[in-house]
């Protein structure tokens, strides 16, 4: 699946987002949205107890650089909590997904009291189980609501009622470059407003270099095959789905994204990234695109990868979809939930918390693992604004704290977000091995998604 965003541990199945995405959950373009404060009315949810906020025993489940991190949390939340007792357990990525799922299916048995919950993964979770998460309203979340990035708080909260979790990753869409590749072919990457101008740049690019200007997944061997269409869609301010849960996947914005994609690779512009997250490091070595169309993390990927390619690289936000349209847009994101079952709930709001609403911690956890935060007070932290000597002196934090700023509404992923992914991935590898007109494949998928789903169409 796309977007949820996830750490850079994830890399095996490209954090599915690229959100994510997550992997991670997020878009400009629609201006800002009222967002109705979440009550929090009502008990924790399921099974569990509030307990006491100050001592307990509680169980935290993340994945491999996101659990080191919030292990190295523990000395100084335990200088504030020294009757709370965390342990951080680094389940897996994708393991943690069934291991959550299977916690909920059985009434919360087995369940970490906090869980680490990708944007996609999250709505599915609500609706198939409910009472699975605690509400975090009567916790005290909804004194946070105005903290995080713009459209995350409608994310966590999308019935204006539950406070299902709280925001901790937030990456935007963006557009790393091979600032040698396009100096070479005499294109200014800077100046590139829209997508139009830049495949007509990336005809340049290809008869000068030789590269092409990006690469996809193009039979859709892995589930993230969709990323690129994904960050088109948000771009415009749409997704798969409205905010009312109808089906989008025929909208004049998805037609427009698939055949942006089809230009680009009938001219000959888009390289085959089948095989996954190794095919795209194989090609960052080879330098086989002038363009990785990726989120904020991606950045720290590509300086492990090609540490030598140092002052090579430059990243900017992307080109709008339209000229003079967003070109910021929050492609995924991860958040903390607490369980439904816990008997601690309220110790282990403690430590979400700790983690996620204060700076400090999230500033260390960005120093430790590149983890962009959610919380838009952590980055008036100088590491957020110092000069990147790999991508040529450019302060990167401040290209995308700059998308954070930006009018970004909520995603709905729903619980039917990986049918819809299915069924679009299919719709892209139609387009790109076999040549077929964006509107119609697009129109095929929504009409197989509303009968699968039962949802209803926006159209």
């Amino acid at each position: 699946m796309t977007n949820s965003g996830r750490s850079e541990a994830d890399r095996s199945i490209g954090r599915r987002g690229v959100l994510h995405m997550g992997g991670g959950a997020l878009a400009a373009g629609l201006g800002g949205l009222a967002l109705t404060a979440c009550s929090g009315t009502g008990a924790g949810g399921g099974t569990g107890a509030a307990g006491d906020p100050g001592r307990g025993e509680i169980t935290v489940w993340s994945w491999q650089g996101p659990a080191a991190e919030l292990k190295a949390l523990l000395p100084e939340f335990n200088k504030a909590y020294p009757d709370i007792k965390v342990t951080v357990q680094d389940i897996g990525n994708p393991a943690i997904w069934d291991k959550i799922t299977t916690g909920l299916a059985a009434g919360g048995q087995g369940l970490a009291d906090v869980l680490h919950i990708g944007v996609d993964y999250l709505p599915g979770y609500v609706e198939r189980f409910p009472g699975g998460l605690a509400d975090l309203g009567p916790l005290g979340a909804t004194r946070h609501k105005d903290a995080f990035a713009a459209g995350l708080w409608q994310t966590v909260c999308p019935d204006g009622r539950r406070v299902n979790a709280l925001p901790w990753e937030a990456n935007s869409a963006g557009f790393y470059y091979r600032a040698d590749l396009f100096e070479k072919a005499g294109v200014d990457a800077v100046a590139l407003q829209t997508w139009d101008e830049t495949i007509e740049a990336g005809k340049r690019l290809k008869a000068k270099t030789g590269a092409h200007l990006l690469g996809i997944d193009k039979p859709a061997s892995q589930p993230d095959a969709a990323n690129f269409f994904q960050m088109l869609l948000q771009l415009q301010g749409v997704f798969y789905f409205d905010l009312e849960g109808r089906v989008t996947l025929d909208s004049p914005e998805a037609v427009r994204a698939m055949t942006l994609i089809k230009t680009m690779n009938d001219a000959g512009l888009v390289s085959d990234l089948s095989g996954g997250w190794n095919a795209l490091m194989s090609s960052l070595k080879q330098g086989t695109n002038a363009v990785a169309p990726w989120p904020t993390w991606f950045g720290g990927v590509i300086e492990e990868q090609v540490p030598a390619e140092a002052g090579k690289w430059k990243v900017r936000l992307p080109p709008a979809v339209r000229r003079g349209g967003p070109t910021a847009a929050t492609v995924n994101s991860t958040h903390l939930a607490v369980s439904g079952s816990s008997r601690h709930q309220a110790a282990a709001w403690s430590f979400v918390e700790f983690a996620l609403t204060r700076p400090a911690s999230q500033v260390r956890i960005y120093r430790g693992k590149g983890i962009a935060p959610a919380l838009m007070k952590a980055y008036d932290d100088a590491v957020f604004h110092e000069p990147s000597a790999f991508f040529s002196g450019q302060k990167k934090g401040e290209i995308f704290l700059a998308a954070l700023k930006a009018p970004s509404p909520a995603v709905n992923y729903t619980s039917d977000y990986a049918r819809a992914l299915k069924l679009v991935t299919d719709a892209q590898s139609q387009v790109l091995l076999k040549g077929a007109d964006p509107a119609t494949v697009l129109r095929e998928a929504a009409a197989e998604l509303v009968r699968q789903t039962g949802r209803k169409s926006a159209r």
